[in-house]
């Protein structure tokens, strides 16, 4: 049985992952929301995704996750670990991330098979594509509604406006009152691709990426390697960073491509006398992989949200990809949205008291996330408490992505209603 509708609307900027797992869960908590997307079809760019137990539980809460798991193997629905071994000589794994717990049951999947499934839950009715969004302001015939522009011309007005738009967010500007310094280079680029791995096995590789996913780690160099498709696809993302420059210095010159083909031959130069395993991964990797210079959002924001407009996701709090924690984060961003606004006592006179409360709910623990992310990768890349001492580097690592998988979602929910409750909106 459906929920009765809101008194306010709500409009969604970005169609990719987060904004729709954000629409679905707003439209079964009874908000009418409308979706707007610059592209002119949904599409997400990118090859594997990895969704932790803590995503994958909140699209089980959502009511989501049987829908997902149609569009892949339900058997890759299982306890994922993570072993960490030596990318320098003889690959011997030196740290074991355990997930053995049926709680700790993780997804790896395919990105557009993920959206496909997310889709067919969206009213294509409320969806409106070519919709780049230009600019957020509060309408200037009544400051309580919040006015859309777009790069075709045309405008949209609504109640509340979420920025699922990713790291280039253009809502961003409006939390940050209209100038958007937060974009950052993370020093770090990554190259994709995925090879069947069948073809991995006749060249020879000998590590198990079927019982556990695997990071090969080195010096300023990592690789992440984990199966799709019933172990039929490799995803294979082998990252180069630079540590003499801290974040927030340094940016890329403007029209640097974020997002370029390069010779596979640039990809087995950066990782030249690693180990034969990480050699057999390189040289079966695409003619053209996919370098991508990643940015993060930087310094962080205080708040997601201002007024009757917040952000989520990258938006929010796009960060360093080293515990495969950043779409996660950003389902959790919906789901706590979803509850709010879904709330019985939601209406269009506690709007802002509802985003200051996700806001404060949200930032301390995405923002610990950020940065928890960002210790993994120097400590992957040796320049962690125990620098190249790879033996003992499982103890950088403890307890890092217990933090992001066993994360008590229901216990922040609670927290944010609490909070509803002491500010006196729940009648």
């Amino acid at each position: 049985m459906s929920r009765p509708e809101k008194d306010f609307q709500v409009a969604v900027v970005g169609g990719g992952v987060c904004g729709l797992v954000c629409v679905v869960a707003l439209r079964r908590a009874g908000v009418p929301v409308q979706l707007f997307e610059a592209a002119a079809a949904f599409g997400e760019i990118g090859a594997g995704i990895g969704l932790g137990p803590n995503a994958v539980r909140v699209l089980r809460a959502i009511g989501v996750l049987d829908v997902v798991l149609q569009n892949c193997n339900p058997n890759d629905l299982k306890p994922r670990g993570f072993v960490h071994h030596t990318g320098v000589g003889d690959h011997r794994g030196v740290f074991e991330t355990h997930a053995r717990d049926p709680e700790d049951c993780g997804l790896g999947m395919h990105r557009a098979a993920f959206l496909d499934a997310l889709v067919g839950m969206v009213d294509p009715g409320i969806v409106h594509f070519n919709k780049r969004c230009t600019d957020v302001a509060e309408s200037s015939s009544d400051p309580k509604r919040v006015i859309l522009r777009f790069l075709d011309g045309t405008t949209h007005e609504t109640d509340v406006v979420l920025g699922a738009d990713g790291i280039k967010s253009s809502v961003r500007k409006f939390i940050l009152g209209g100038v958007d310094d937060r974009i950052a280079f993370g020093h770090t680029v990554a190259y994709r691709g995925l090879i069947p791995y069948a073809t991995l096995k006749a060249a020879g590789f000998q590590t198990d990426i079927v019982k556990s996913p695997a990071c090969f780690m080195g010096p300023s160099k990592h690789l992440i390697v984990f199966p799709l498709k019933n172990n039929e696809i490799v995803n294979v993302v082998a990252f180069v960073a630079k540590y003499d420059v801290p974040i927030g210095m340094g940016n890329l010159p403007d029209g640097t491509p974020w997002v370029e083909q390069v010779s596979r031959d640039e990809v087995q130069r950066e990782y030249e006398g690693w180990g034969p395993d990480v050699s057999i991964l390189l040289k079966c990797m695409p003619e053209k992989p996919s370098k991508w210079s990643i940015h993060v959002v930087h310094p962080p924001l205080k708040n997601y949200g201002n007024g009757r407009v917040a952000v989520l996701g990258d938006a929010a709090h796009g960060m360093l990809p080293h515990l495969g924690a950043g779409a996660g984060q950003g389902l959790e961003d919906a789901l706590l949205l979803s509850r709010l606004f879904g709330h019985p006592n939601a209406c269009i006179d506690n709007i802002e008291d509802i985003l200051m409360i996700y806001s404060q709910v949200r930032q301390p623990r995405a923002q610990t996330i950020w940065e928890r992310s960002y210790f993994a990768g120097r400590v992957y890349d040796g320049h962690g408490p125990h620098s190249e001492d790879w033996e003992n580097v499982g103890q950088d690592l403890e307890g890092l992505f217990a933090s992001v998988w066993r994360h008590d979602l229901d216990r922040d929910i609670d927290a944010a209603l609490a909070l509803f409750l002491e500010r006196g909106l729940d009648h």
